[in-house]
């Protein structure tokens, strides 16, 4: 079942849990708020039950249109912008392997455990440009859930958690990033989980949560923190064993309609490709390749996957419009071509 019909689509509100300590790690994953009643609390404590509010609505429409469907002292923790001269040692630099990030190190944690799924966080950091969404100072925070990782630096810092030991201080370098350097200290953290040690049932459980949370936030006409919780969903699903989830084919498409609202039509054609490997036939991600095959200037192969959504639906009228403006393009392309020939061989 396809959710996002190239809009967004209605969801019901996913509250994010409140930040608490405790010394049991089993409890500490099953206390992510029994006030607020956050269903990925009863993924974590392994009390599973089937969420109806996830399974969004086929057609209904949302307000996007894509088409017609759709506290140590604080100068101490800052430091200058001078230290980012100083010759740094390969021993006190982590880079993160997407390349979003050096980590310098500027006291060593102890320990070899990192925090994982489910870990609350005590952090004290500082740097953070305005409207980042994160607060500075003393703060705690949830590995895998919270409205704080939904930003471009949130998502970083939960990156340069997952690579920190208690106790470790480390300074944030991003490429191109001009502004003052981005300090932060890992104070402690309760245990967690890896993904590879939850159960089937939970990594669903957890994918459906993040992608009602992505729809969520498409709707609020933030393709980009959607497409990073459909992505985690994904990143969920993959490890499990064949045939896997069907929940990878929305998600997919999801993703797809948020990657063409964010100028990436290459990885759209991708995403749709993925939806198409496990049902050919699949209407909305049949259209979305289209346009963004013709984003591409792959005018034949947008005309095909528009030609196949009107032979099924021939009263599409977004795939209409798109299939005229690709025929419109394709005429432009002709008509410059022969002119060109006109003027190398008249």
């Amino acid at each position: 079942m396809e959710t996002l019909s190239i809009n967004p689509v209605g969801e019901k509100n996913t509250s994010q849990p409140q930040q608490q300590w405790g010394k049991n790690p089993k409890k500490n994953l099953n206390s992510t708020t029994q006030q607020r009643q956050e269903p990925l609390t009863e993924v974590l404590a392994l009390r599973m039950s089937p969420n109806p509010a996830s399974q969004i609505p086929e057609n209904v429409q949302g307000p996007e249109k894509l088409t017609t469907e759709l506290e140590e002292d604080p100068n101490k923790s800052r430091g200058s912008a001078s230290e980012m001269l100083e010759p740094l040692q390969p021993s006190d630099l982590w880079n993160c392997p997407d390349g979003s990030f050096v980590k310098k190190i500027i006291i060593r944690g102890h320990g070899l455990d990192k925090p994982k799924l489910g870990s609350r966080c005590r952090v004290l950091a500082f740097g953070f440009p305005l409207g980042s969404g994160l607060p500075e100072g003393r703060t705690e925070l949830t590995m895998g859930l919270g409205p704080w990782r939904e930003g471009t630096w949130g998502e970083l810092i939960e990156k340069c958690l997952e690579s920190m030991c208690q106790g470790e201080e480390a300074e944030l370098q991003l490429p191109g990033y001009s502004g003052p350097p981005v300090r932060l200290t890992l104070a402690s953290f309760t245990q967690g989980q890896d993904s590879w040690e939850l159960e089937a049932s939970e990594k669903e459980a957890l994918a459906r949560q993040e992608r009602a949370r992505g729809t969520e936030l498409f709707r609020a006409g933030n393709p980009e923190g959607a497409a990073r919780c459909y992505g985690r969903a994904l990143r969920l699903l993959l490890t499990l064993p064949p045939p896997g989830s069907p929940e990878r084919t929305v998600l997919h498409a999801n993703l797809a309609a948020c990657q063409l609202l964010l100028g990436q039509p290459h990885l759209a054609a991708q995403s749709c490709d993925r939806v198409l490997e496990r049902e050919p036939g699949h209407l909305k991600a049949l259209y979305r390749r289209g346009v963004a095959q013709a984003a591409l200037g792959k005018l034949e192969e947008a005309t095909a996957d528009l030609k196949k959504v009107l032979a099924v639906d021939p009263k599409n009228r977004a795939a209409q419009e798109e299939l005229g403006k690709v025929i419109f393009q394709g005429k432009k392309q002709d008509a410059g071509l022969a002119l060109g020939l006109r003027k190398m061989f008249g």
